[in-house]
């Protein structure tokens, strides 16, 4: 069997499902319970001030403290009790407890982009986390067993939760490269780069959203008091169609998750999206609206 074939045996769990459908509920209402402070929160957690999901940042702190402490106990030994060992010893315990602590952010994170998937990706995600949750009860107790004195007991429970986390990092890696979970979905598209009639100016009502195509890539258009807007049409989140959504203010709310940009700067207003959508400029000349991409030598 095949890593692959292990990730969608994984995929396949229903009672994961049962799972994601107990939690995601909770997460939501939780967020919900912060009244206006949600935005603020959620979008820190999801990255949109970072331009980058936050998540996979922060797991770098758990597995990077994590490998040190592995390290510094090979380097240890038998543990002989000198000075050098003991230096060790006090190293290993500090990483360790550095990447516990690393694990409440990381978790924060993942938690809150989990909450804005389904279907197969959300199983997996499930998995991700409940092997990260029994990951990081295995390096407690090895802290606590190094507390107790107990070092040799400590130091297989770190090995046993490396292999753990490792495990769950595969998921990861999978819900990012395979299911495309946490990647610009806008990006590396082509885009006119000089004035292109895309549409009639007729065709073009106010304040209804209008999805059109130049070479296959979808692009939003919106009149909005005589001016008009024009972005990539693929919400950069998970693909959501943008004129299908509707328009708060200035701003376009993705369908699918709630994601809001600025329609004329693509800029995030409201996660769970991270990276901004791409912006074209957008003039009416002879009866037709045409586009660009206003990034020189784009």
């Amino acid at each position: 069997m095949s890593l692959r074939d292990v990730y969608e045996a994984v995929g396949d769990q229903k009672w994961l499902e049962a799972v994601a459908e107990g939690v995601q509920p909770a997460v939501r209402a939780f967020f919900a319970g912060l009244g206006p402070a949600k935005r603020r929160v959620k979008n820190f957690l999801n990255g949109t001030w970072l331009g980058h999901p936050l998540h996979p940042v922060l797991t770098d702190i758990p597995i990077g403290a994590w490998s040190v402490t592995l390290l510094l106990d090979a380097l240890d030994g038998d543990g002989e009790s000198g000075t050098a060992s003991r230096g060790l010893r006090r190293a290993a315990d500090a990483s360790l407890a550095l990447g516990l602590a690393g694990t409440v952010a990381s978790a924060a994170s993942g938690l809150t982009d989990w909450t804005d998937i389904d279907a197969r990706p959300r199983r997996v995600g499930a998995a991700h986390a409940l092997l990260n949750s029994t990951a990081t009860l295995l390096f407690a107790a090895s802290w606590l067993a190094r507390r107790q004195g107990r070092r040799p007991g400590g130091r297989r429970l770190a090995w046993t939760g490396f292999l753990v986390a490792s495990a769950a990092a595969y998921l990861g890696g999978e819900l990012v490269s395979h299911e495309q979970i946490g990647v610009d979905h806008s990006s590396g598209r082509a885009l006119p780069e000089k004035f292109t009639a895309v549409l009639p100016a007729s065709d073009l009502g106010e304040n209804e959203p209008k999805r059109v195509l130049w070479k296959g890539t979808p692009i939003l258009l919106v009149l909005r008091d005589g001016r008009v807007y024009a972005l990539a049409e693929t919400c950069a989140h998970l693909g959501g169609p943008l004129a299908e959504g509707k328009l708060r203010g200035d701003c376009i709310v993705c369908p699918w998750h709630g994601s809001t940009f600025d329609l004329a700067t693509g800029t995030v207003v409201e996660g769970p999206s991270a990276f901004p959508q791409p912006r074209l400029e957008a003039r009416v000349r002879s009866g037709n609206v045409e586009v660009r991409d206003p990034r020189p030598n784009a």
